[in-house]
């Protein structure tokens, strides 16, 4: 048999190594299982995998999920239970260091409220509803008066906290029992606790709004005999003045009025922009009434008369008048004429002599006038208005102004009995630019940060670790191919009888370890073959060992 040459891969040492550090045999599993052929196919799908898998760690890790409020006006217990309560169910939360409201991921929001409510959580304060289902049957009367006023606090409490800037709230309610003598019965008042939100406030018409809320909650009651506090035990309700908020809301509606009226007058003329306009509305506030009564002169009318006539002739009684059957009416004796006075001796023919008396008795009613005047709140006193138009290119001549002035007096309904005054000036107006934010303090350079962040990772990553082992990779796949088409073409030179090509490897023996590396069944086929012939004593060991361990299973 003719001796053949068979080229075999070399393995110098250097080749088809990746660099690793001097750390002794601590790392010779490691290269061990990274010099195997699976392994080096692989390591290019791994190194892209690992670069992928890099970009998206970082986007995730720098891309944070939009957070949602989970319940608005808890109190530090509350929030405790339901933070442990969320660290339980694995959902992530956090704590907002500025208000200190509880937020969760927004797409886990409902997940969140779902967990908690099966656990009844938050304890908050109960309803009105359940304090009234939780009534026991058979209460006295004045345990259910107790349990109805709890239940309507507990319902105003509940409404007045769904105020933003409200964090909680107590409703206390003092109703005095109804008397059956009107002088012995006594209003009801309220006093309202507040908590509110860190670094927020109430204006006045909102703690106005509060009291009037619950006056109209509570029979009897006025909005003035309701308490405002807060929790630094601030009295809210003092500033808040009924008389003085109506005059304040009155005066801004109808400066309101006023100047949405020359805006509808004035800005199809002038344009957008181009004029300004300033109200001031004097509104009397005071309420008086006034009656007067005045009798006019020469104005008199009868209302009733009655005439008495009495008729008597001489020598014959008087008539009798008077009430019948009465003695204190009768009528006075006859005159009686002394013998002293003379007399008169009747003519002859004459007729007896008579008297007559006429009585009259008239009603006169005197005229009277009676007026009353009575001048109702919010009556206006004066009203001042303030017109700047801008000077363009062209003034305006003064004909313009004057009907412009005449515009503006007729919007306002001008009185100049009132006092009222019309200023209208002509000044060019100064471009002023609005102060934009800077391009950072903007809302969409902080989520575009975070993506640039993640590709500039992505592709450092694949650069500085992707690409070198797709390098390396690459060019230990070239030389094996080399080494693997130099080896079979030694095989098929032995096979075939012909002499081996020239190399320096030329005369090595074959091994068990080249027989495993063989790129291929083929190729795998002609080196055992050669096996066999160059070593046929060895070969039969080999197959018994294989045999034996076969059996011993």
């Amino acid at each position: 048999m003719a001796e053949t040459q068979i080229l075999t891969p070399v393995d110098d040492g250097h080749a088809n190594r990746l660099p690793a550090p001097a750390f002794g045999g601590r790392l010779a599993p490691f290269t061990g299982f990274v010099r195997q052929p699976a392994v080096q196919r692989a390591l290019p799908a791994i190194a892209m995998t690992s670069a992928i898998g890099i970009a998206a760690l970082a986007w995730f890790t720098m891309q944070s999920a939009p957070q949602a409020q989970l319940f608005a006006g808890l109190d530090d217990s509350d929030k405790s239970a339901v933070a442990e309560a969320l660290q339980t169910q694995g959902i992530a939360h956090s704590i907002d260091a500025s208000t200190g409201a509880l937020t969760v991921d927004a797409d886990k929001l409902h997940q969140a409220r779902i967990a908690l409510a099966g656990q009844g959580l938050p304890k908050a304060a109960p309803s009105g509803d359940s304090l009234i289902a939780a009534l026991p049957m058979g209460s006295s009367r004045a345990i259910e008066g107790e349990a109805l006023r709890s239940a309507r606090e507990a319902d105003l409490a509940r409404t007045i906290e769904t105020i933003d800037a409200v964090k909680s709230a107590r409703v206390h309610v003092a109703a005095a029992e109804p008397s059956l003598f009107v002088r012995e019965d006594k209003p009801s008042t309220a006093s309202v606790m507040l908590t509110l939100q860190n670094g927020r406030s109430l204006s006045d018409g909102q703690v106005q709004a509060i009291r009037f809320l619950v006056a109209s909650s509570v029979p009897g009651m006025n909005a003035d005999q309701v308490s405002v506090i807060d929790q630094r035990g601030a009295l809210l309700s003092d500033t808040a003045s009924g008389s003085d908020m109506k005059a304040f809301q009155l005066q801004v509606q109808v400066e309101d009025r006023f100047r949405r009226a020359l805006d509808t007058l004035l800005g199809p003329m002038l344009g957008v922009g181009n004029y300004s306009v300033e109200v001031h509305a004097d509104v009397d506030m005071s309420e008086s009434q006034a009656t007067r009564e005045s009798f006019p002169k020469d104005d008199r009318a009868m209302t009733s008369e009655q005439i008495t006539r009495t008729v008597s002739g001489a020598g014959s009684p008087p008539a009798a008048v008077g009430i019948p059957g009465a003695l204190s009416n009768q009528p006075p004796q006859a005159t009686t004429v002394t013998a002293n006075a003379p007399t008169a001796t009747p003519a002859p023919g004459a007729a007896p002599e008579t008297a007559s008396n006429e009585n009259a008795a008239r009603a006169f009613e005197v005229g009277r006038e009676i007026s009353v005047t009575h001048s109702p709140q919010g009556k206006l006193r004066r009203v001042s208005v303030a017109v700047a138009l801008n000077q363009g290119k062209k003034a305006l001549t003064q004909a313009d102004m004057a009907k412009i002035d005449s515009l503006v007096k007729g919007a306002i309904g001008f009185d100049a009995t009132r006092g009222d005054q019309v200023a209208i000036s002509q000044r060019p107006f100064v471009q002023v630019e609005a102060a934009e934010p800077a391009f950072y303090d903007q809302g969409w350079f902080l989520p575009l940060v975070k993506q640039v962040g993640a590709i500039f990772a992505a592709l450092l990553a694949f650069l500085f670790i992707g690409r070198p082992l797709i390098r390396a990779a690459k060019a230990r796949a070239a030389e094996r191919a080399e080494r693997n088409a130099a080896l079979e073409e030694t095989l098929l030179a032995a096979t075939d009888g012909r002499p081996a090509l020239a190399s320096p490897a030329a005369g090595r023996e074959i091994t068990l370890e080249m027989i495993e590396q063989a790129p291929s069944y083929e190729t795998r086929a002609n080196l055992v073959r050669a096996f066999v012939r160059q070593d046929s004593a060895r070969a039969a060991l080999v197959v018994r060992q294989l045999m034996q361990e076969g059996a011993r299973g």
